[in-house]
């Protein structure tokens, strides 16, 4: 598996879901539940912090990875508390922030040994049957995927409310 390259069409569809969404709607809630498609970008973001701290973890660099022991220590909680944490955030600023994170988490991968990549157990707070190929597809790219997709509903059902006689 080319880890850069999933991360890269990743990427790129959510890019393209909120390439033309109009300033005015990107805080609107609706989008996912309640959040608003700026709250979906800010979870999104947060979501490739703990993906850079990830890479770093199975790289051995010995770094701090205060966002992955964030994500384990608080499980459900997670989501809800970066999303707050960046709830006053420009939407420049959250998406800034996230391609940011994802730039470095796509350098990070490239630095991964392909035979990490497939070695299940390496990261046994996922699933111990579970490798880093099987994170970067199912927990990063279904995930923007599934996120995007949401964008794009939720733009068109904007749109069509606003035909709407």
């Amino acid at each position: 598996m080319d880890a850069a390259a999933v991360l890269y069409y990743g990427h790129c569809t959510l890019l393209d879901a909120v390439h033309d969404l109009p300033e005015r709607v990107w805080n609107r809630p609706g989008a996912c539940g309640t959040g608003s498609a700026r709250d979906i970008v800010a979870h999104l973001g947060s979501y490739e912090l703990v993906l850079c701290d990830v890479l770093t973890s199975v790289c051995g660099q010995g770094e701090p990875t205060p966002h992955l022991d964030e994500f384990i220590s608080s499980g459900a909680q997670f989501n809800d508390t970066q999303v707050g944490l960046r709830r006053d955030w420009s939407v420049e600023t959250t998406l800034g922030e996230y391609n940011a994170a994802h730039d470095r988490a796509t350098e990070l991968a490239k630095a991964v040994p392909t035979s990490i990549w497939t070695k299940t157990g390496t990261i046994p707070w996922y699933g111990a049957e579970y490798s880093l190929d099987d994170l970067i597809v199912y927990m990063y790219y279904g995930h923007k995927r599934e996120h995007s997709a949401q964008i794009v509903a939720y733009c068109d059902q904007l749109s069509r409310s606003a035909a709407s006689p």
